[in-house]
């Protein structure tokens, strides 16, 4: 008990659940002020950057502060890390879609799980990369460039390269998030994040 309360403080993981809290708050809020319960199209926004906030809070807290320690350790660190990302994400998976209730076939709790998982995914992937301070830029200019490209745009492969704005049903887009969070949770599981100050 004492070695999981050591981890959860290392990981700063209280305050991560209290900014998971206050994502899903801001979300349901962003949701009210936009009508969206008027037009469901309205939600994309918030369908798009709420879990983008949320796989960001997940991010930082993959930090290491003791990257000596942990690798040095006699018990290995993989189930810990899986344990760690899988239980934040699925508390954002069902925290978020409280902000969208209602017309799940559009822009409700289906593409907002989605989306919470690939974002989560490419977050986690990065962290590896780029260290978990910085591994929200990825998906941060990912999702940006998609939300302002995919505007009009046609064709199959829209719903692959585009899921982060496609409605909750595209299977397209449900394949390409769940790559997405497969590859990067086993990239984390199995690496962890990159120390930070790495050089090289």
């Amino acid at each position: 008990m004492t070695g999981l309360l050591l981890y959860a403080r290392s990981r700063a993981l209280p305050a991560t659940l209290g900014a998971l809290a206050a994502t899903t708050a801001f979300a349901v809020w962003a949701a009210d002020r936009m009508d969206t319960y008027v037009d469901p199209d309205r939600r994309i926004p918030v369908v798009a950057l709420a879990p983008l906030l949320a796989a960001a809070v997940i991010g930082t807290s993959l930090y290491s502060a003791s990257d000596e320690l942990d690798r040095t350790a006699v018990r290995p660190w993989w189930p810990r890390r899986l344990a760690h990302l899988g239980a934040l994400t699925a508390l954002a998976a069902l925290l978020l879609p409280v902000a969208v209730l209602g017309h799940p076939e559009v822009f409700g709790a289906p593409a907002m799980i989605r989306n919470t998982l690939g974002c989560t995914g490419m977050t986690a992937g990065a962290a590896v990369l780029l260290g978990a301070r910085l591994s929200w830029l990825p998906a941060f200019g990912y999702v940006t460039a998609v939300y302002l490209a995919s505007s009009g745009a046609r064709g199959r492969g829209v719903t692959v390269w585009a899921w982060p704005m496609q409605p909750g049903a595209e299977t397209g887009a449900w394949v390409a998030a769940l790559c997405a969070f497969t590859l990067g949770a086993l990239l984390y599981v199995v690496r962890g994040a990159r120390p930070e100050g790495h050089r090289g």
